[in-house]
């Protein structure tokens, strides 16, 4: 899966998303402006350790990326859209757009992609979600209905042992 962040602001957010990228087995893509830089040490905390092992890619504007990676299947995360997140059919390969937490994605784009806008429920008032917390209700949608494919499914305990393991 691929997800991409348009002109993201806040850099907490990106890192607590390269972090989930990194969990999943997700690339990141950025485009810019960015409202801060890579280098930033709060990006980096939020992302901890992981942010090295992050496939990053990032563009100079929406057109570039388009240019990049034609015929590429985009997901738009908007609260602006008429159906919700679980009302279609990721690929394995698709990619799913948010915007930044100020504007969202541009109407500019969102008109003319109208047929791939989704949105996650919520209640009227609220005017939409944590940038982070909405990447990662989406992305583990679009993971699910991948089966899951290539996560580890078991975890397992540092100093004790689940009572049942014993049994295996």
């Amino acid at each position: 899966m691929h997800i991409i962040l348009h002109q993201p602001e806040i850099p907490q957010n990106t890192g607590n998303i390269g972090r989930t990228c990194v969990a999943t087995g997700s690339s990141l893509h950025l485009i810019e402006p960015l409202g801060f830089r890579l280098d930033e040490k709060l990006l980096k905390r939020a992302g901890m350790d992981y942010w090295e092992h992050l496939d990053l890619h990032r563009y100079m504007n929406f057109q570039e990326f388009t240019q990049l990676h034609p015929g590429a299947k985009i997901w738009y995360a908007t609260t602006k859209a008429h159906r919700a997140y679980t009302e279609v059919e990721f690929g394995a390969d698709d990619y799913i757009m948010f915007g930044k937490e100020s504007a969202g994605i541009p109407e500019e784009i969102l008109v003319e992609h109208e047929e791939s806008c989704i949105r996650i429920p919520m209640l009227p008032q609220i005017r939409s979600l944590n940038l982070s917390n909405s990447v990662a209700i989406v992305l583990y949608e679009a993971l699910r209905q991948q089966n899951l494919a290539g996560l580890e499914m078991e975890g397992a305990l540092h100093r004790l042992h689940w009572q049942g393991a014993q049994d295996l």
